[in-house]
């Protein structure tokens, strides 16, 4: 019988959409991730975080954005050719990361994957699936419905349709 500590590892084996953010490599879950697409028109919204850069229209769809340098509170950067959105399923709900670059599609089995180090008290690390060491490297594994949060995204949506209907 395995044990609900050995389930959790194998739940986080799989494939993994790799990116970059100053210089660190980050994973997504390929399940979640819908499509990549370059740099577009961001409509920006009024009275959100600074992380939040605006909405997009893709395809008739209107879909937040987030920078997610600034929700890591990373500084700020100039967009470069290799600067793309990441349109991922958080929920119900479809929202663009920025992101440096993408990287690769990598398989990682549950051996490569080890918990998250413990930081301290004052770190949170709940958005963190795990660590994977593929390749000789640290590759920062993330459960992005704990980065985004659904309400978030919702509130986004929401105060667009209230600006629009001003």
């Amino acid at each position: 019988m395995a044990t609900k500590e050995a389930v959790h590892v194998r739940e986080r084996a799989g494939k993994y959409l790799t990116f970059f953010l100053a210089e660190e490599e980050y994973g997504l879950e390929i399940l979640r991730v819908r499509e990549i697409i370059g740099m577009m028109d961001i409509t920006a919204v009024p009275r959100t975080p600074e992380h939040v850069k605006g909405v997009i229209n893709l395809r008739g769809k209107v879909i937040p954005v987030i920078d997610l340098r600034l929700k890591f509170s990373m500084p700020s950067v100039e967009q470069t050719e290799q600067t793309c959105i990441i349109v991922v399923d958080v929920g119900r709900i479809e929202m663009g990361i920025m992101v440096d670059k993408v990287s690769e599609v990598l398989d990682i089995g549950a051996a490569e994957i080890e918990d998250t180090p413990s930081f301290g008290l004052d770190v949170d690390t709940e958005f963190i699936l795990g660590m994977g060491k593929t390749n000789g490297k640290v590759t920062i594994l993330l459960d992005i419905t704990r980065v985004l949060s659904g309400s978030e995204a919702a509130g986004v949506v929401e105060q667009v349709q209230n600006e629009t209907d001003q």
